[in-house]
This record gives structure tokens, sequence and C-alpha cells, in this order.
């Protein structure tokens, strides 16, 4: 029978997850609404700051527990590396509203759409670790999902720049200040896979 205590690790973990996706889908909504970036920049600050608090009480959880489900360290690397997609995604809108970006660059939809497939793809994933890796093969298959995800995001990734630093009289400037959208969104990506590493360590030893 599981503790309380495991049943509050893995609820927060969930919680991140959760979170992780709503942001994802926020970002996007931001993406195709782009003359009201401020308005969804400020929304996923607050996104953010709620992130924080589930990564505070959940750190807070695992350092009190003197016996928890998984390895302390597993579980203090997956929660902040959940933290990070969160903190990545703010980043970007915040970077999209300082450096007062004006027109959308297509890319920046494929790209958004791409995180939302991963934010989802990696919720599913850490909602299967309550179960005690029960059905190791269905987890593996997100695993799996997660890795080509990424290697799809990091194909647009590298179009999106080409396209940037090719296009003809554009301002140096802007191609600066895209390129750090950019960059972050495929940093958010990149650790959803890391993530899938981090429960790909769990699987084999507790599988």
């Amino acid at each position: 029978m599981r503790s309380k205590k495991d049943l509050e690790i893995y609820r927060l973990l969930e919680e991140q997850a959760r979170l992780a996706t709503r942001c994802s889908k926020k970002f996007l909504e931001m993406a195709n609404d782009f003359g009201n970036l401020k308005k969804y920049a400020d929304e996923l600050d607050q996104l953010e700051d709620e992130g924080d608090n589930l990564t505070h009480d959940l750190q807070n959880r695992i350092a009190s527990t003197f016996i928890t489900p998984l390895d302390k360290e597993d579980l203090k690397e997956l929660s902040s590396a959940l933290d990070d997609v969160i903190d990545y995604i703010e980043a970007a809108a915040a970077r999209g509203v300082l450096y007062r970006l004006a027109t959308i660059r297509p890319e920046l939809i494929s790209l958004s759409e791409l995180l939302v497939k991963v934010a989802e793809i990696t919720e599913q994933a850490v909602g299967m670790i309550r179960n005690g890796f029960r059905k190791p093969g269905n987890l593996r298959d997100l695993l799996r999902e997660i890795h080509t995800v990424e290697n799809e995001s990091d194909r647009v990734f590298r179009e999106a720049l080409s396209n940037l630093f090719d296009e003809p009289g554009i301002d140096p400037l802007e191609v600066i200040k895209w390129k750090e959208m950019f960059d972050r969104i495929e940093t958010a990506v990149d650790k959803c896979e890391h993530i899938a590493a981090i429960i790909g360590t769990i699987l084999v030893k507790y599988a």
C-alpha cells in the first residue's frame, strides 16, 4: 500500500507536468494571437509563479520524507527539469515583450505546436510513474515519442534559423531577438527529452 506521503509526491509531480502542458498551450495561443503578446506573457508569468511554488513544495516534501517512493535524487532531478520547461516557455514570451516583437514569424507557430505535443506526451509519461511501471512497454513507447517529437522540433528550429539568417535585408538586431525566442522554445523541448531520459533511468531501476 502506498502511503499518503508517496501519493502526495506523485500528485505534485503530476501537477508540475500538467502545468508545463498548460504553459505550452498558452504559448501556442500567444503565437496565434501575436498582437496581444503582453497579455499572454503576463499570464505565463503567473503560471511560472505557480510552477515555482509547486517545485518548492515538492522539493520540501522530498527532503522531509525519510523513505520516498523513488530515489530522492531522481525525484529532485525530475522536478527540476519540469520546472525548467515552464521557465523556458515563460522566458520566451518575456523576450517577445522585452524586444517589442511586432510581426510573427511562421516558424514560431510550428515550434509552438510541437512544444504542445511534446509537453502532452511528457505529462502522460509522468502520470504513469504513479502506477509503479506496471506497463513498462507503454511507458517506453511514450519515451520514444518524446524523442521523435524532439527530433522534429530540432529540424524546424534549424529551418527557422536558416530562414532568419538568409532573409535579405533583415535588421541584425531582429535576427538576434528572434534567435533568442527560438532558442528558448527549443530548449524547453530539449528539457522534455531530458525528462524522458530521467524516466528511462528510473524505469531501468524499478521496472
